[in-house]
């Protein structure tokens, strides 16, 4: 039979973690981070005050950012990306245009709610941009910032630029008033060297001259206006080149634009009805059957990959009031 002295175990936890002690640890950890967020959310409100756009570098670290990158990744290798499409004005005097086009934007697309399989850390990513919209929304004094009720955003659009000078020209992401107030991206590119690559985000800001060119460096996460403050475009790439981009929406903008769709749709279904009705003969004695007339394809000039309900901030695109074959125009 084995035996062993008794062992002391007060001596032997020499650092003794007391419930006061652990308490102000973990209190004094949370104060710090809550500090860094408030002086983060502090100076995108002073940055989109002053510049109509904001910069912020080392986002979620490298850990998580290449989760987010093996995703986006995987799901491109996957072949689950599409052309983007071209549907509303590139700028706010130009000609509408439907069609995909090269010279106008050749990057490839995938629109992510988070909740599919594989998108985990996308869908973590969303939420803590979700969570930084929220807070400088609702802060005192945010200026600009205060002029909007932000509730709802779209689903996450995931871009892939393939390299070979691809590109997107200059383009207002929304040149008529759909709701959409805040355009927030993050990029994805590990040792990014825009000498080399190219691939800038040039933002011209309005009024004036001023040029902001960003390198979409790896971690990096940028805001700005959505409307016509802040034309912008896509410079071509020689490597390739991934982004993920969420629009916020202004409650009150978003309400009026979809009460113009609703009714622009009426309008075209009853002038189909019309002609539908002119083409039976004048003195028939019969009445024709009933035909559901359908909405027409593309009858709203808002994008489908808009979330439409009223829930809170994270809420995934799962249904749309609007044309399926309407994508956003970035």
């Amino acid at each position: 039979m084995i035996t062993s002295p008794t062992t002391d175990y007060k001596n032997f936890f020499k650092h003794s973690a007391h419930p006061a002690n652990a308490e102000q640890y973990f209190r004094e950890l949370l104060d710090k981070r809550e500090r860094r967020y408030e002086d983060l959310c502090r100076n995108i409100i002073n940055d989109m005050n002053q510049y109509g756009l904001s910069v912020v570098d080392d986002f979620l670290g490298m850990e998580t950012g290449l989760k987010i990158l093996n995703e986006v990744r995987s799901m491109y290798n996957a072949g689950a990306f599409q052309d983007g499409q071209v549907v509303t004005n590139q700028m706010p005097d130009a000609p509408s245009t439907a069609a995909r086009g090269d010279n106008i934007r050749g990057d490839k697309i995938k629109w992510v709610g988070g909740n599919e399989p594989g998108c985990s850390n996308v869908w973590y990513l969303t939420n803590q941009i979700d969570s930084v919209v929220y807070r400088v929304n609702t802060m005192k004094d945010n200026g600009i910032l205060g002029n909007y009720h932000i509730r709802e955003r779209t689903r996450a659009m995931v871009a892939c630029y393939p390299g070979f000078g691809t590109h997107y020209v200059m383009h207002v992401d929304n040149p008529k008033k759909d709701g959409r107030v805040i355009t927030a991206i993050y990029y994805l590119n590990i040792n990014w060297d825009a000498r080399e690559s190219g691939g800038i985000l040039r933002i011209r800001p309005t009024p004036g001259t001023t040029v902001a060119d960003i390198e979409p460096k790896f971690d990096r996460l940028i805001f700005f206006w959505s409307d016509i403050r802040n034309p912008h475009e896509v410079q071509p790439a020689h490597r390739t080149r991934y982004a993920i981009t969420v629009w916020y929406f202004d409650a009150k903008e978003r309400e009026e634009a979809l009460n113009r769709a609703k009714l622009e749709n009426s309008k075209t279904n009853n002038v189909a009805a019309q002609a539908q009705a002119q083409q039976a003969e004048p003195d028939s004695t019969t009445t024709p059957p009933a035909t559901a007339v359908a909405p027409p394809a593309s009858s709203s000039s808002l994008p489908a990959s808009m979330s439409t309900g009223t829930g809170a901030l994270n809420a995934n695109v799962s249904s749309n009031a609007c044309a399926a074959s309407n994508e956003i125009c970035t």
